[in-house]
C-alpha cells in the first residue's frame, strides 16, 4: 500500500510566527493555493481512501487536494491534530522564550522532554497519531493510496517512527506547507520513506517553504 502524508497549507497564523496548536486556524489565501496545487499534483492519481484531522486548515487543504469529484472520500480523525501546545498557543516564539526561556530551550534541544504546559508531548502525539494510522490503514488492499492530511508535528512523529529515529531527532527534516510525504509498505508497521518534504508543486528545488513556529 502507498501513504501519501501531507501537511496542510499555510495559515495566517503560520506566516505571522505564531504557536497556533490546536486552535482552529483557517488557511490563508497562500495556504490555500498551495492546497490547490497540491490538488493539481494528485489529479489523476487513484485514492482509495483520505482522511484529515478535524481542525479547518487540513480538512481544507484535504478538500483542495482531492477535488470535487473525491471529497466524499474523506473521513475526520481527530488523532491527526495538531499538538496542543496549551499555555503557548497564539504566542509568538520570542513571547514564549522571555516567559518560559528553560522549557524554549529544552523544546528545541532535547523535544522529547518536553511536556507542553497545559498540553501534550510529542510521544502522546506519536501514541494517538500512530493509532489513528493503523486504523486509517486497516483493510486497505496492496495496490491502494491512502491520503492523510495532518500537522507539522503529527507528520514528524510519524516519520520519526517509520525511519527509526528517536523522537529527540524531530528538528532533523522539514516539513513545508502541503508537502508530500509517500511512505510504501505491506503493513503499516512495514513502511519505507520513498518521498520527504517534497512540495515541488509550489516550491523550486532550492526554494524555501518554512514556517516560524513549531
Amino acid at each position: 500500500m502507498k501513504i501519501l502524508l501531507a501537511r496542510h497549507g499555510e495559515t495566517p497564523w503560520n506566516a505571522a510566527g505564531r504557536y497556533q496548536g490546536q486552535i482552529d486556524i483557517a488557511l490563508s489565501e497562500i495556504g490555500e493555493a498551495q492546497a490547490l496545487k497540491l490538488g493539481q499534483r494528485l489529479h489523476g492519481v487513484p485514492i482509495a481512501r483520505a482522511v484529515s484531522s478535524q481542525l479547518s486548515r487540513a480538512r481544507s487543504t484535504a478538500e483542495f487536494a482531492l477535488g470535487e469529484d473525491r471529497k466524499a472520500l474523506l473521513s475526520i480523525d481527530p488523532r491527526f491534530q495538531e499538538i496542543a501546545h496549551g499555555e503557548w498557543e497564539g504566542l509568538f516564539a520570542h513571547e514564549i522564550a522571555e516567559r518560559d526561556p528553560v522549557t524554549f530551550q529544552a523544546w528545541r534541544d532535547a523535544p522529547q522532554s518536553v511536556q507542553m504546559p497545559g498540553g501534550e508531548s510529542l510521544q502522546q502525539v506519536l501514541d494517538r497519531a500512530w493509532q489513528g494510522l493503523e486504523a486509517a490503514c486497516e483493510g486497505l488492499q496492496a495496490d491502494d493510496t491512502l491520503l492523510v492530511v495532518a500537522h507539522d508535528a503529527v507528520n514528524r512523529v510519524l516519520l520519526c517512527k517509520v525511519l527509526g529515529l528517536g523522537l529527540e531527532r524531530l528538528w532533523r527534516f522539514r516539513q513545508a506547507p502541503t508537502t508530500l510525504n509517500l511512505l510504501e509498505g505491506d503493513s503499516v508497521d512495514n513502511l519505507s520513506v520513498v518521498r520527504l518534504n517534497d512540495c515541488q508543486h509550489h516550491t523550486a528545488l532550492f526554494g524555501e517553504a518554512l514556517h516560524r513556529a513549531l
